[in-house]
């Protein structure tokens, strides 16, 4: 079983909030998750919507089924009954108890008005992704608590959120010190991970060809069902071509008008069924970072899917294609980095937004993090096993744009370009070169 990163910041929502609603994309974890809680954090009865009977029970009369259960409870995919959720809003308006209700759901209640109204204010809301791959190497810490330190070194990396053990932190080496030091996974294994992907499953398949049967299954499963669940529509069998338009774009800026055209869908249906896929987590929007800077930035947000092991199998690509397609690795490999820096900050400490940036004259970075007081690390992605300075270019206008460095004043902590070499170069005081492998080796 997998150590989840997410697992002390569920601990601490359930100490002081009466209702705690761990969502995220079926088949991530979240059933493991919660029934493996410690004991001396949480002790629950657990029930499951899956099963026909207490289904049945929670809809036909959602008070009296709740007040049947005896002490804490955890409901597992409470989005099958959603007439659940005033009746959990009255009881923990008569009985205000942290932790009373744990649930957990596929669906996103926030893009879903009848059930996200139910529960404002009362209900913290957490979201499981697929593996990171520091999950996967069972590493801890936070890559993006790092990005925002004062120095950018090894050590806040892998101190992070501040639960490394004694050996880990004996061994910890600052940037500064590497220099060009080789500290990255070679190109395989990059190819590997991302073919892989984060659900847990498909971590233990033998081979790409077994990896592929679960994602074509899986997509079954979510389409039949979970997508029913949240809508009776029709023409179910649209939507995994879309979703291969989408994995083709990913990185890309979303244009539904487009997508329209080339999918033959009316925008209305197409806006309706992007709404449906985003509510079940498989794609993510990652808008547009904007500020009163005095200049013209495109205002469209990119599409990312949520796991890159599915969208290779979307795209029919393998690791013979991957190794000599340069522009499909790029745009897997941007949607990896974007999907492993989301999942890390959803245990971080600074907890930035995520946006990308880029202006009408072209001038563009992957992916912007902005923190509570307004900060900003830049991230460019390239598939490249060597950099230059050009590279770097649209990090010093995303820079520039924002008052300089924060250093002198401005808003602009660093910027990173992740690439597929090994070694850690610096190009300036507040500009690396990074592996992508810094993003779940120890070190980091």
């Amino acid at each position: 079983m997998y150590k989840r990163l997410l697992t002390p910041l569920l601990v601490e929502a359930l100490s002081d909030s009466p209702v705690v609603l761990l969502n995220g994309a079926r088949q991530t974890g979240k059933t493991t998750l919660v029934q493996n809680l410690p004991s001396e954090h949480h002790t629950a009865t657990y029930i499951t919507l899956d099963d026909a009977g207490f289904l049945s029970a929670a809809r036909s009369d959602p008070a009296g089924f709740l007040a049947g259960l005896p002490g804490p409870v955890v409901i597992d995919e409470v989005q099958h009954a959603p007439e659940l959720f005033p009746a959990i809003k009255a009881e923990v308006d008569t009985r205000r108890a942290p932790g009373r209700f744990l649930l957990t759901g596929s669906a996103n209640v926030l893009l879903l008005p009848k059930l996200s109204e139910s529960l404002a204010g009362r209900m913290e809301i957490l979201t499981l992704w697929p593996l990171s791959q520091a999950e996967v190497e069972g590493s801890s810490g936070s890559f993006v608590d790092g990005l925002f330190s004062p120095e950018l070194s090894l050590s806040s990396m892998a101190d992070g959120a501040g639960r490394m053990n004694g050996a880990d932190k004996a061994n910890r080496v600052g940037i500064n010190r590497v220099g060009a030091d080789q500290v990255g996974a070679d190109r395989t294994d990059i190819i590997r991970r991302i073919l892989r992907g984060g659900y847990p499953e498909p971590q233990a398949r033998a081979n790409e060809i077994r990896r592929r049967a679960w994602f074509n299954s899986y997509l079954t499963t979510i389409l039949q069902r979970d997508v029913r669940d949240i809508s009776n529509i029709e023409g179910l069998r649209d939507l995994p071509r879309l979703l291969g338009l989408l994995a083709a774009r990913a990185g890309g800026l979303l244009n539904l008008a487009d997508i329209s055209r080339a999918h033959g869908l009316p925008y209305a249906t197409l806006y309706r069924y992007m709404s449906l896929l985003e509510a079940t987590f498989l794609v993510q929007p990652l808008p547009a970072w904007s500020a009163n800077i005095g200049r013209r930035l495109v205002k469209a947000p990119k599409v990312i899917l949520n796991d890159t092991g599915l969208m290779a199998s979307l795209l029919g690509a393998d690791a013979e294609r991957l190794k000599t397609n340069g522009e499909l690795l790029g745009g897997l490999l941007e949607n990896f980095v974007v999907m492993e820096v989301r999942k890390d900050a959803g245990w971080s400490r600074t907890q930035p937004g995520l946006f990308h940036y880029r202006t009408q004259t072209g001038q563009e970075v992957d992916l912007v993090l902005e923190d509570a007081a307004g900060r900003l690390v830049g991230i460019e992605v390239k598939a490249s096993a060597t950099i230059t300075l050009d590279d770097f270019k649209g990090l010093r206008h995303l820079a520039e744009a924002v008052g300089g460095a924060e250093a002198a004043g401005g808003r602009f902590v660093r910027g990173v370009v992740f690439y597929t070499g090994e070694k850690v170069i610096p190009f300036g005081a507040n500009l690396h070169a990074l592996p992508v492998s810094s993003l779940w080796t120890s070190g980091l």
